[in-house]
């Protein structure tokens, strides 16, 4: 029997009441307990198309090449939940006013390694949407990603969470074990014609970008018609951890602000391309295993670059535990 016939599509199931409580957040990243709990609700999609509170699910797409969780209605909550092995994107948002947090999202696989497909963590066209303390990784596309059809999307604030591919530790989909999917964490797409996009990249970890199917893998691929801000990251063990790009065509160059951010054995810390215009980089610390700082490309830098207060970063371990701004206050404190 085809696997459409066993496709659970779950519709305006509201969770009403009090929230679950929850302990403070990590300073960087997500928390190691993100995803479902006991006895979550089982479905194999999950279709929101009423406002409301969704929470427990564990979305188990067996491999179906559709979006694993749309969502249509705004003001919607999708909390608690994990959302795996699909072959296409794991969940599409449609809607304004809408928080995806403690999510777990992982195993969303599409075409091969050889020979690459498109299936990403989260994307679609939000007007503003909130992405808190998730863990999303090992996506054959990007963990992020608005919008791939370029249409108009608003405002997307990403907090506390953690993006990060590496070897696939058994076969999935297309893809043989020990192979590397994916292109980026947060790759951002829009036209020059449409309002100017915005997104907020706040205290989140980005790993393992590197040895994966295309060439310059980056954790952010910054590019098009967007205003980015990146505060209190960290990266590490990546190809290139920013990827910076301008341009003046129809898709136009990204706005770019880096603030209190610290990278880690990469290749490349930052790529900076196509002429990108004001962009400004204060307080990076630049960590062991950085193997270049800065590489130009296309045209580099335009006008209005900035890099103030770069500074030598300690261990890794030791910034994790506070983040780099508060470790940078209480440097200047002692």
């Amino acid at each position: 029997m085809r696997l459409g016939i066993f496709t659970a599509l779950l519709f305006c199931l509201v969770a009403s009441g009090t929230c679950l409580a929850e302990g403070p957040l990590p300073a960087v990243g997500a928390a190691a307990d993100t995803g479902c709990g006991k006895s979550p609700q089982k479905v194999q999609r999950l279709q929101i198309s009423k406002a409301g509170t969704y929470e427990n699910y564990l979305v188990d797409g067996r491999w179906v090449e559709r979006n694993l969780v749309k969502i249509t209605s705004s003001k919607v909550i999708l909390r608690n939940s994990e959302i795996r092995n699909g072959g296409h994107n794991a969940v599409a948002v449609y809607s304004d006013d809408v928080l995806i947090e403690g999510c777990r999202i992982h195993h969303l696989l599409a075409g091969t390694f050889a020979e690459q497909k498109d299936a990403h963590g989260v994307t679609g066209r939000p007007g503003k949407l909130t992405i808190r303390n998730c863990e999303i990784y090992l996506v054959s596309g990007d963990c992020l990603q608005f919008d791939p059809g370029r249409g108009p999307w608003g405002e997307v604030l990403v907090e506390n969470c953690t993006f990060w591919t590496g070897p696939l530790p058994a076969a999935g989909s297309g893809f043989r074990k020990g192979e590397v999917p994916g292109e980026n964490a947060v790759d951002t797409k829009q036209l020059a014609k449409n309002p100017r996009s915005r997104m907020i990249l706040r205290r989140c970890l980005f790993y393992g970008w590197k040895n994966g199917p295309i060439r310059n893998m980056a954790a952010v691929n910054l590019k098009e018609n967007v205003r980015v801000s990146v505060e209190d990251c960290i990266f590490r063990d990546n190809e290139i951890s920013f990827r910076l790009r301008g341009g003046s065509s129809g898709r136009g160059g990204a706005l770019v602000d880096i603030s209190d951010c610290a990278v880690y054995r990469s290749a490349v810390a930052l790529r900076i391309e196509d002429g990108i215009l004001d962009l400004k980089i204060r307080r990076l610390g630049i960590g062991a295993g950085v193997l270049r700082e800065i590489r130009m490309a296309g045209g580099g830098a335009g006008r209005g670059f900035r890099l103030d207060e770069k500074y030598e970063a300690p261990p890794v371990e030791e910034v994790l535990r506070v983040g780099p701004a508060s470790f940078l206050r209480s440097r200047k404190k002692s």
